[in-house]
């Protein structure tokens, strides 16, 4: 692999970003105040001003990636390799468990159960806690975490990054994307710094989510299953508990506690599906999964482009896709570090469609088994979701499994290590982008993991134990990165045609 200089470290670029959300953890304990009004306001124009933007940039980046996939583009090989790193179980594993991981648990449970019991806008004129109403709220959930969710996390991107990188040498860092337009220039200098800033804090801010999430979600578990007090203290300590496992992980490395991690946890999430299946309702899951997907693809260009209720789409949509795009810069890098040898056709295919097909399955496991547990006995989901919020989602569902005294704790450990796995191997990447190698140094590893912890509670802080304050916090720094990810539409099929006719596949 092409490395900078062994354990060298873009000092401005580390400076920028780290700097930046240390001051927000300065000014937080100085001025709470001042600080929630900010990330309001700013979460508030981003809605506003971004929200069509970013559902142009998704649509497009899925539609771009399929046609490089399925047109001779797809036959190049990547990373100048013929064969594959990794093996696809292993590859798929550290994919998914990276960014399924970061809120899918969370929201696998909660969103569905929400939007049966509020129809979405954009479903029309349905009766809630209807039966009517579980097809179009399971393929509301598929539309925010599916083919568009995945395709601009590390897909065309990746292409560029990985031409960049392999191709003509450049780092591992965000900067590598704009090669084609600036070439050489782009190595070096303010503009270059700034990119990988804006990129680092935007990824950061999607790590700390997660990290934020699951301190509501497992200190509701806590007092669930072990009657342990649901406070912040409590959230507090899981998070502390995050940062150290998650630290300890992405000190080892890439192939060893972060690739051991991610199998380990896709091995206990099958292991629960199967579970579910047999001893839950399993045939109420794998009907509404055809049905809940059926209805998706169906609705899937007006979901995608729905933009009446602006308030609806500032609390769902835009909030996802401005969590997917500041993932968007980190995720190119980790795919191209671990997916040389693949072919394009391969990278793009499994991120944008099988995951996406996956993780629709996994939200039907979990959130389907909240819905059919609310119409056979109503108020058993709903009654904790209105009393505690989407935090107290998973549990309710789980208390309801046969043998849930194992079984939530089970689902509270994969909570917990999937969330550390997205927070290793997030604290692993930015160190790469800091520092433009493969193998980047420990103390730069377990600097980004406490920090990303640290803002995490902070904004527990400020959104008092909820979830709103991590959102919108998500939300403002994803805007300097959809500029970023922008020019990708184009650049990728460029980039693929000029391998293409170096590897003999067409000509000029």
């Amino acid at each position: 692999m092409l490395q900078n200089k062994q354990g060298r470290v873009d000092w401005p670029v580390f400076g920028i970003s780290g700097g930046a959300l240390l001051l927000f953890v300065v000014f937080a304990i100085i001025d709470i105040n001042s600080v929630t009004e900010f990330v309001n306001t700013g979460f508030a124009w981003a809605a506003k001003y971004f929200g069509a933007f970013w559902q142009f940039l998704m649509l497009a980046t899925f539609i771009v990636g399929l046609y490089l996939a399925l047109s001779k583009y797809g036959n190049v090989k990547m990373g100048n390799l013929d064969k594959p790193e990794l093996g696809l179980y292993k590859w798929l594993s550290i994919i998914m468990a990276t960014l399924l991981a970061g809120g899918g648990v969370f929201w696998a449970a909660a969103e569905p159960i929400t939007h049966f019991l509020t129809v979405p806008p954009s479903q029309g004129d349905l009766d809630a806690g209807t039966r009517e109403a579980i097809a179009p709220a399971l393929a509301q959930s598929f539309m925010h975490w599916g083919f568009l969710a995945w395709a601009i996390l590390g897909t065309v991107s990746a292409v560029v990054m990985m031409y960049g990188h392999y191709q003509k040498g450049m780092p591992l860092k965000p900067r590598t994307l704009l090669y084609p337009i600036f070439g050489e220039k782009i190595r070096t200098g303010w503009f270059a710094t700034i990119v990988d800033a804006f990129s680092i804090i935007a990824v950061a801010a999607g790590t700390i989510g997660p990290i934020g999430f699951l301190g509501t979600q497992a200190s509701y578990g806590l007092q669930t299953i072990f009657n342990i007090p649901n406070n912040f203290y409590s959230q507090l300590g899981v998070i502390g508990a995050v940062v150290l496992i998650s630290t300890i992980s992405a000190v080892t490395g890439l192939y060893k506690g972060i690739q051991k991690l991610s199998n380990f946890n896709v091995r206990l999430a099958i292991g629960l599906i199967f579970f579910v299946l047999i001893f839950g309702p399993g045939l109420f899951i794998i009907n509404q999964y055809v049905a809940g997907f059926g209805h998706y693809l169906q609705e899937f260009l007006e979901m995608s482009t729905y933009r009446d209720d602006r308030g609806w789409l500032g609390a769902w949509t835009v909030f996802f896709w401005g969590w997917f795009i500041g993932y968007g810069p980190m995720m190119a890098i980790l795919v191209s570090r671990i997916s040389r040898g693949r072919s394009i056709r391969q990278i793009i295919l499994s991120i944008s469609v099988l995951a996406p097909v996956i993780s629709a399955f996994w939200f039907t496991v979990l959130g389907g088994s909240g819905i059919h547990f609310e119409l056979e006995n109503p108020g058993a989901i709903s009654g904790p979701l209105a009393e505690a919020g989407n935090a107290a989602a998973m549990f309710a569902i789980t208390e309801q499994f046969p043998l849930a005294v194992i079984i939530s704790p089970l689902f509270l450990i994969l909570t917990i290590l999937f969330v550390v796995t997205t927070s290793d191997s997030m604290s692993y990447t930015i160190a790469m982008a800091v520092t433009g190698e493969g193998d980047p140094k420990p103390w730069v590893r377990i600097f980004w993991s406490l920090l990303m912890g640290a803002v995490a509670a902070i904004l527990l802080i400020i959104g008092n134990g909820g979830v709103g304050a991590l959102q919108n916090f998500i939300v403002v720094t994803a805007v300097p990165v959809s500029f970023l990810l922008l020019p990708m539409i184009w650049l990728a099929p460029r980039v693929a045609k000029e391998m293409a006719v170096t590897q003999g596949i067409m000509k000029k």
